[in-house]
């Protein structure tokens, strides 16, 4: 059914809106991929990076028994493009990289309820209010430190204490990135716009702006900075990689449920004006298969969402064991917002 034009209306606006930021501010997305498909194949629209989901994507293919074909791009540019495109896509499922994206198209009402079966498979908070979207893999925010350049019972715990006089001209953090953003959207969510837009002053009086989270770390273990603000999973990426004592940084999971412990999820929605509606639900049943989850917890090094699959990860703190804020993710989806009021406040 046609959405009511007014509210189509406003959906085209914000995307209209969000799509010359973004642009401007770029992504750690690698864009490609078609969908030039034909009739039979089913049509993703990635947010997440090619080089990390390709594999499993690859196998999904086999899985669902229909070729595949996949455009991938930043997150919340495609969400803006789906808006845009409503009922006209071609795309029959959505895999994003954050909960944000998937909300925003779930406010518009673009996406299919799905099966308990799916749904139950995650635990309520990693899932959407609607019945809509379904997490597959969870990260978490952290700081990373130099134990060269700072004590481990130094480093804050909490992102407010970042922006303390003491550490001006010491903490690294990449303000473009997506996940930071997400980041953002949480706090203006969790503490309002006021105190979210004078913690961004401080972050900026007393921070170094990088371009994503690897660079973030790499300036950690230089000791251009002492802390840095990002994602969990990229540390444990390059330790199995390059070996932990080869690693010049160690990372701090904040505790007592402070904004800066936030976790976030890649997940997927099936789109409702999709001819490919029985296809995307097969490609959802196998991301939440034992065989994909394990790829996100072993390849990705992401925690895996759905019950019963655990990380082997060495070393990384029990999905349980962590401390995140109490969101309805769903409510990230106002990113707008907050691209605004990075502006506004002079990060982007």
């Amino acid at each position: 059914m046609r959405r009511p034009s007014a509210r189509r209306t406003t959906a085209l606006l914000a995307a209209g809106l969000l799509l010359p930021v973004l642009a401007a501010c770029g992504s750690e997305s690698d864009k490609g991929g078609s969908t030039e498909a034909g009739d039979s194949a089913l049509v993703i629209y990635s947010g997440r990076n090619e080089k990390l989901v390709k594999p499993i994507l690859d196998k999904l293919e086999k899985a669902v028994g229909t070729k595949v074909e996949v455009r991938y791009g930043d997150s919340a540019e495609l969400a803006a493009q789906l808006l845009e495109e409503g009922e006209r896509t071609k795309a029959g499922l959505f895999f994003s990289q954050d909960a944000g994206a998937l909300g925003a198209l779930s406010k518009e009402g673009m996406l299919a309820k799905l099966p308990s079966s799916s749904l139950d498979a995650v635990d309520e908070a990693y899932r959407g209010g609607a019945g809509d979207w379904v997490g597959l893999s969870g990260r978490v925010r952290v700081i990373a430190y130099n134990p060269d350049e700072v004590a481990e019972d130094e480093v804050p715990d909490s992102v407010h204490d970042v922006v303390r006089p003491e550490w001006k001209g010491k903490v690294g953090f990449a303000p473009t990135n997506a996940s930071f953003q997400a980041f953002v959207t949480g706090m203006r969510v969790l503490e309002g716009d006021d105190a979210t837009r004078a913690w961004l002053k401080g972050l900026k009086d007393n921070g170094r702006t990088y371009a994503n989270n690897l660079a973030t770390l790499d300036a950690v273990e230089s000791g251009e900075v002492e802390l840095g603000l990002v994602n969990h999973y990229y540390w444990y990426e390059r330790v199995a990689e390059k070996g932990e004592d080869e690693v010049d940084a160690k990372l701090k999971f904040l505790p007592g449920k402070d904004p800066g412990a936030l976790i976030n999820v890649a997940g997927v929605g099936i789109l409702k004006d999709s001819e490919q509606a029985e296809t995307a639900q097969k490609a959802v049943d196998y991301l939440l298969s034992e065989e994909a989850q394990t790829y996100f917890a072993d390849k990705t090094k992401e925690y895996p969402l759905a019950a019963g699959v655990t990380s082997s990860v060495e070393g990384l703190p029990p999905f349980d064991s962590l401390q995140s804020p109490d969101i309805d993710l769903g409510k990230l989806e106002s990113l707008q917002e907050t691209l605004a009021m990075l502006q506004d406040v002079g990060l982007v």
